[in-house]
Formats: C-alpha cells, structure tokens, sequence
C-alpha cells in the first residue's frame, strides 16, 4: 500500500534535476516565491481551515497542527504561496482516494521535488474525509495530498500521518472524476507521473480533459471569525 500512494520524487524519472536551472529561468513574477521552497517555512496556527475551489465546487478542509507539525507548516505555507491554485486531481480512485498536488509548471515542480519534509507520527486515523501527504519512503513527504474516500485506517501503520479533515463538501470531493482510475505506471489509465512532471499541465489537459482541478485554493476564516 506504500508504493500505491507514493509521491513523484527521485528515482521516478521525474525533472527533480532541474531545480536550479529553474529558479533562474523563471524565478520572477508573482509567483516567484514558489521558486524557493526554503523561505516558504513559517509555523502554522494551532488550527486553520483552507478553502479548495475546483471545477466541481468548494470544499472545506479543518487543519489541525497537533495532528502532523511538519505537514501541516507545509500546507500552510503552500497554501499562502497560492501553490495549489490550478493543481490537478491527477489520481483519483473510487472508492479509496483522490489524490493531487503535482504542479502545473514543471520547473517549480522540480524544486518542490527535493524539499522534502520530515515525516511526522501518526496521531489521527486514515477515516473518510480526512487529507494527508503522499510519501515513498521515510521522510519524503513534499506537496502532493490524497483525501480519503473511506476508512484508510490500515494506511496508519505504513506512517501516513492525516493532517486535517474535510468538514464542508466531501460531497464535492466524492465526483471528482475517477473515471481513469489509477496512475499509468501504477497499472491504470490514468496519467503517467513522470510526464507531468516533465510536461506540467499541458500534459493533462491534452491527454485527460475529464480529470478536475482545483480554481483556487486560501485560507478561510472559521464561522463566526
């Protein structure tokens, strides 16, 4: 089940050999930032909540720190940077997860490749709703997220660590399109890892028009805030 939800890192094929050349071809602009995974490191709040628009609606997502330090720094800080924003649901199966959070430009996705975050201990279970990081390995973790379809709790002692949980419109994430199932070089027909990372989006959508994606991604006010 590890190798199932393993990011797109080294030893994959991917364009991680980039990072530098990419930061001096493209490191301006308003996204600029997205170039330096290294200033993108402050602390979470204790809570926060992030608001996903996608081609299919909104959902809602509660992040709880005390879940996961280090994975929930790392969305926090991604979210601000406004990574997400154009982010496809790439790998989506029914009935077990949906996952995404490979970016559209190769060349920030390259740099994000090597800035891995230490892996955090499992606090909460792998349930329905909740979202959690991607990894291959010990201490691999870096921006791609998979949200639970159901009880994943066997994920748990493989160190998948949730973060957080959907807590508005998990009926949005349930269609999601799955209809290519899983990965290409996983055995499905859905996109190959190694050419998003190398082509970015335009990869996708030539080849996969039906998969969603996520509009926007920000932090939102709890009720009431």
């Amino acid at each position: 089940m590890l190798a199932a939800l393993a990011g797109c890192g080294r030893g994959d094929g991917s364009a991680e050999g980039d990072g530098d050349s990419a930061a001096a071809a493209g490191g301006e602009g308003p996204n600029a930032i997205l170039y330096y995974p290294d200033r993108l490191v402050e602390t979470a709040p204790e809570t926060f909540r992030v608001r996903f628009e996608t081609t299919k609606g909104e959902f809602l997502v509660e992040v709880a720190r005390a879940w996961a330090p280090n994975g929930a720094d790392r969305l926090f800080n991604l979210v601000r940077s406004g990574y997400y924003d154009g982010v496809y649901f790439y790998r989506v199966m029914a009935g077990f997860m949906a996952q995404f959070g490979m970016h559209g430009e190769p060349q920030v996705q390259a740099r994000w490749n090597r800035a891995t975050i230490e892996d955090d201990p499992v606090v909460a279970s792998n349930t329905r709703g909740t979202i959690t990081y991607a990894k291959r390995g010990p201490d691999s973790r870096t921006t791609q997220l998979f949200i639970n379809y159901r009880d994943n709790s066997n994920l748990d002692l493989d160190g998948f660590a949730p973060l957080g949980r959907v807590i508005e419109g998990m009926e949005v994430v349930d269609q999601l399109h799955a209809g290519y199932g899983d990965l290409a070089n996983s055995g499905g027909d859905g996109p190959d890892a190694r050419h998003i990372a190398y082509e970015g989006n335009g990869y996708l959508e030539e080849n996969f028009p039906e998969l969603d994606h996520i509009v926007s991604a920000a932090l939102a006010e709890p009720a009431g805030g």
